[in-house]
């Protein structure tokens, strides 16, 4: 498997985009009773704060991950 750059902002989204899937699949399978409109504050909030998450990743780690992706030497002045 090849190796990649970690991206947590698309962790964050996926865990909410799959909270709201497991909220809803509970609520098919009758084990609770889950309102449609709890779900526009769950993906709304868990996208913007994926989109904080990668903001603050991309400001963090973002200068020295975009020279090693161009083949830039991080070293070189």
């Amino acid at each position: 498997m090849p190796r990649h750059e970690f991206q947590p902002g698309k962790l964050v989204a996926g865990l909410a985009l799959a909270g709201a899937g497991v909220a809803f699949g509970g609520d098919a399978a009758g084990w609770w009773t889950t309102p449609w409109f709890v779900m526009f504050p769950v993906v709304a909030g868990g996208l913007c704060l994926a989109g904080a998450v990668a903001s603050v990743h991309h400001a963090v780690r973002g200068r020295r991950a975009d020279g090693r992706r161009r083949g830039v030497d991080p070293s070189a002045p």
